[in-house]
């Protein structure tokens, strides 16, 4: 069996090559690569916060006289088909993409990833974008990656790598072995349970979720986005109410919103993240302007991809509420900590028309949290069930 490629190396294959700036939304299957940009040359990575808008980022850079490099899951080429077809495309500008392969046929992997997993590579020669699979040895990629420059300067056509699962090993930072900080590791102390936070300290995100659950009710309907969020609600306040919409990040508020304005006399909450919220940040647009009385939006801030590797969101210098009130949001309010929280929550939940809580958590999570048990169409169809019951 073929041992990993060593992130290091894969990063300087590609620097020796010239290509450069790297930017887009972090996978696991990439996530060492991403730590060793970030580490050892971080003015070379730049955040996206969709693959679409990491896509057009790159598509500046290759005008700038770069050469750029697209780093996404494969399960955001959704997101990416628009700038891929009706901009690199048709002004023959030739980014070169690192595409993960999640759902690969013949692989275990989670249900979203399933159709994607099993069109990905016919999906992008669709797009007439040359692909094949990552080499596994670096010389190998270094020679492949002559021959993407190669056919990229002929066509004017993007060309991808695709990564399978495995295909890149983990990172070790040369200071100090490994990627976690000092820091980073304080944040990640404890199980991540919904035990009570220390004195002084942010609440976890699951002590956040129980105290946002006792606080609504058990008749509130609750939107819980992809990722952990979803994964600790359902292995703490499991109930036919929620629903964990598992994939499609970022739509969890837009689908929290539909249901608010088709049942009115419900209340609706939504559990979102700081990632998630950037990635379709329009949804906060349209939410203000239809302004549903019944939906409150609560946004857990732990200005990390958590999923993926805790790589940053770029959340830190953002106001969300200030966003949330310029797009007609009627009160949007920050917290910190659970008497914060308690006291926003109630004051929200008084609020007749749409309300945000963005509430500042640690990155952190049990190391043992599963993947929902309940399978995604049952979940549907107990929430739609619950919705008109």
């Amino acid at each position: 069996m073929t041992s990993p490629l060593d992130p290091g190396k894969v990063v300087g294959v590609f620097e020796e090559a010239g290509f450069g700036p790297f930017t887009g939304v972090p996978c696991s299957f990439l996530g060492p690569v991403i730590s060793c940009l970030q580490n050892e040359i971080p003015d070379r990575y730049l955040i996206s916060a969709n693959e679409g808008e990491a896509v057009a980022v790159a598509a500046g850079a290759w005008l700038a006289g770069r050469r750029p490099v697209v780093i996404l899951q494969n399960s955001g080429l959704g997101n990416a088909v628009n700038p891929l077809t009706s901009l690199c495309h048709t002004l023959r500008i030739p980014v070169l993409l690192l595409v993960t392969w999640r759902g690969e046929p013949g692989t275990f992997d989670e249900p979203q990833h399933q159709l994607m997993g099993s069109i990905t590579r016919e999906l992008l020669t669709s797009m007439e974008i040359r692909n094949e699979l990552l080499p596994d040895r670096a010389e190998d990629l270094a020679e492949r990656l002559r021959a993407a420059d190669e056919h990229m300067r002929e066509t004017g056509l993007p060309f991808a790598f695709v990564v399978p699962k495995g295909a890149i090993g983990p990172y070790e930072e040369k200071n100090s072995g490994t990627h976690e900080s000092a820091g980073a590791a304080e944040a990640l102390g404890g199980d991540g349970g919904p035990g009570p936070s220390t004195a002084g300290r942010l609440m976890s995100r699951a002590e956040a979720i129980g105290h946002v659950m006792r606080e609504v009710g058990e008749h509130a309907l609750v939107v819980a986005t992809t990722g952990k969020t979803a994964r600790e609600l359902e292995r703490y306040w499991d109930r036919p109410q929620n629903l964990y919409v598992v994939g499609s990040m970022g739509c969890a508020s837009s689908v929290a919103l539909g249901v608010a304005l088709h049942a009115p006399s419900r209340q609706l909450v939504v559990l979102d993240g700081d990632g998630a919220a950037l990635m379709r940040l329009e949804a906060m647009a349209t939410i203000g302007r239809l302004a549903p009385p019944n939906l409150l939006h609560v946004l857990f801030d732990n200005e990390a991809y958590e999923s993926t590797g805790g790589q940053p969101t770029g959340s830190g210098g953002i106001d969300f509420t200030e966003i949330a009130a310029a797009c007609g949001y009627c009160s949007a309010t920050e917290v910190t900590g659970e008497q914060g929280l308690m006291a926003a929550l109630a004051a929200q939940l008084s609020h007749v028309g749409p309300s945000l809580i963005r509430v500042r958590v640690r990155a952190c999570s049990d190391p043992r949290l599963g993947r929902p048990t309940l399978p995604p169409p049952a979940s549907a169809a107990r929430f739609g069930a619950a919705v008109t019951a």
